[in-house]
């Protein structure tokens, strides 16, 4: 059974509510947080498969057209490969965010499904997240935790960036 360690998108990996970005409806709005790219690439020679799962309601909404999320998914690919790191698959919840549904965070269920796809084992993957709906997800799906920011989180590990994280998160799968 594999490990690997699961993304939350915004927040986590690129730029959100900033100076130059709101929301990230179009390719060219995506803007890596620094060293984002950097902690992908160094988890990834770890020897971890890396996934992103994010919650994308503005499909559901009519904000955003899922063949834009694609192109916007494959940018954020790209710039991941260009700092040597791999995201094996990006996940997202297109549901409204009252769907009902079981693959919007803070349920497991893009967790769940990834897991089984891929031959992984839960116990031993982290989820990171900068809400406490990613850390929820992580919990229920039975990884451990690490929480981006400095509100107060019931996740195992808290960092200020992900790049900052990336010691903390190869020590916890140790």
């Amino acid at each position: 059974m594999k490990k690997a360690i699961f993304l939350d998108r915004d927040g986590v990996l690129n730029e959100v509510l900033s100076d130059r970005v709101k929301f990230v409806n179009k390719p060219e709005q995506l803007f890596l947080l620094e060293g984002a790219a950097e902690a992908v690439a160094d988890l990834t020679k770890a020897g971890y498969e890396i996934f992103v799962v994010t919650n994308q309601g503005g499909v559901g909404l009519g904000f955003l057209k899922e063949k834009e999320l694609k192109r916007i998914h494959e940018r954020l690919q790209e710039l991941v490969n260009d700092k040597g790191g791999q995201i094996r698959e990006v996940a997202y919840c297109p549901h409204k965010p009252k769907a009902g549904c079981e693959c919007r965070k803070p349920n497991a269920g893009m967790l769940l499904d990834l897991a089984k796809r891929y031959q992984i084992n839960l116990a031993n993957c982290v989820m990171v997240g900068d809400h406490e709906r990613d850390i929820e997800a992580g919990k229920r799906a039975g990884c451990k935790t690490v929480f981006i920011g400095s509100e107060p989180t019931s996740a195992d590990i808290q960092a200020a960036s992900l790049f900052e994280a990336v010691e903390d998160i190869l020590e916890m799968l140790k």
